[in-house]
């Protein structure tokens, strides 16, 4: 019985350095996916490159996504919604990209997938153990420096299932955060809502927007939030004063269309000891990323 980390990728380097490194005692493979594609349509370089890990390459399976997904919306001057939509299934696309090589390994390994800055915390529990179907891990999110925090969200980020359970990455993905009851008649037909789940607390780290203020506004030009970053008419002057004044532009409180949602969210910086034991071994090597 093996686990099995998945992960896509656009090029945080040093991000999926660390999550090498945080999750290598326990996980047999890493599945890393990238696209030619960024999450908002533009053409891109490959940059993940094994050779740039070579203590873990032997674990190492690239995969490369070449095409864009069949179901985009085709026409011109896409609004704001629509932009959204193609960034979804662009997202959708490359995570289940992932399964094409889900075979090669037997029903009963464990397959995680997170995205990369999201790293499950493996040392106190042992996904062999689990009874449960569905596992998935409760993280404390950090912004802009590896301990500075949004201290009172919990970010269900992480999740893990037994490779006859899972259907596809992006049906791992939107499990509900939740276990429902045996006697809940709307899980015997719902892709979301399970009866089997374990959640786990203290379940790791998402470790968000870990660059420099110009990668970060190389990213928000990208991702999946490319067409609310415009709306708001952010520039690197900005991002640079979210960083300085430590808060985060979103509201992560608000319902997702309320026009409270660019509200701002203050950080706070928390005590090392929280951190991966890895970081807190080299914190010389992360020091410009400690406040």
């Amino acid at each position: 019985m093996r686990v099995i980390d998945t992960t896509t990728f656009f090029e945080e380097n040093m991000i999926m350095d660390i999550r090498f490194n945080i999750l290598d005692p326990y996980v047999d493979k890493f599945i890393v996916c990238e696209s030619l594609f960024t999450h908002s349509g533009n053409k891109k370089d490959i940059n993940f490159k094994v050779n740039d890990y070579p203590k873990f390459k032997n674990k190492i399976i690239h995969l490369i996504l070449e095409k864009e997904p069949d179901n985009l919306i085709q026409k011109k001057n896409l609004n704001a919604q629509e932009k959204r939509i193609n960034s979804i299934n662009r997202i959708k696309n490359q995570r289940n990209h992932i399964t094409n090589v889900i075979n090669e390994f037997s029903l009963e390994d464990f397959i995680i997938y997170s995205d990369n800055d999201e790293i499950p915390n493996l040392e106190n529990f042992d996904l062999k153990n689990s009874k449960k179907k569905f596992i998935i891990f409760n993280q404390q999110i950090f912004y802009y420096k590896l301990n500075l925090s949004l201290p009172d969200l919990n970010w269900f980020g992480s999740k893990a299932c037994r490779v006859k359970d899972l259907k596809s990455i992006d049906f791992l993905r939107n499990i509900k955060n939740r276990e429902y009851s045996l006697f809940r008649v709307d899980t015997i037909f719902s892709e979301t809502k399970h009866n089997s789940v374990e959640v786990i607390n203290n379940g790791g780290w998402h470790f968000s927007n870990l660059k420099t203020h110009q990668d970060l506004q190389k990213k928000y030009l990208n991702d999946e939030n490319h067409a609310e970053y415009e709306l708001q008419n952010s520039s690197l002057e900005k991002i640079q004063n979210n960083i300085k004044r430590q808060i985060v532009p979103y509201n992560y409180d608000a319902k997702k269309n309320s026009p409270n949602r660019f509200d701002e969210s203050k950080l706070s910086k928390v005590d090392k000891t929280i951190l991966p034991r890895y970081i807190q071994k080299n914190i010389d090597k992360y020091k410009e990323w400690i406040i």
